[in-house]
């Protein structure tokens, strides 16, 4: 099986190559810079470990802690490893856009876009799994393209 999905050439346009979560050797070598990576944002975000475990999708507190003894040991799944990109993808957004306090911060105040129906968006980010971490993840790059 392929490491990673190709994508056509089109003239003009430079396409990324993304990696194939299905194929559990590219799995292996992405898993312990991915659980580093999500401890990393989750200590910055000040997340509470029962609200981190949530955005990886519902893990078990016995599972979040053995990650964070020994990130290294871990292959994480496609869903897993979704979350955490589009979460690294986020915080990477939320600190182009503003300070580092504020990106920080961002996740956990309040916030009138309608979007987040009076919810913080880590608690929409939580409330709706996946989809809802991807649409905060499309909200901030549009942010970041002046839209």
């Amino acid at each position: 099986m392929a490491a990673t999905l190709a994508m056509p050439d089109v003239p003009g346009y430079r396409t990324e190559v993304a990696a194939d979560l299905s194929d559990a050797m590219t799995r292996r070598r992405l898993s312990a810079s991915a659980v580093k990576g999500f401890l990393s944002l989750a200590e910055k975000w000040g997340l509470r470990d029962p609200d981190a475990r949530q955005l990886l999708g519902g893990i078990s507190a016995g599972s979040y802690y053995a990650w964070k003894k020994n990130p290294r040991d871990r292959v994480l799944d496609q869903d897993r490893l979704m979350r955490i990109s589009l979460l690294v993808g986020v915080f990477k957004a939320l600190n182009i856009l503003y300070s580092q306090k504020l990106a920080d911060a961002w996740i956990a105040l309040p916030n009138a876009n309608p979007m987040f129906g009076g919810l913080t968006p880590l608690a929409y980010m939580i409330q709706r799994g996946q989809p809802g971490i991807l649409h905060v993840r499309q909200l901030l790059d549009a942010r970041r393209g002046g839209q």
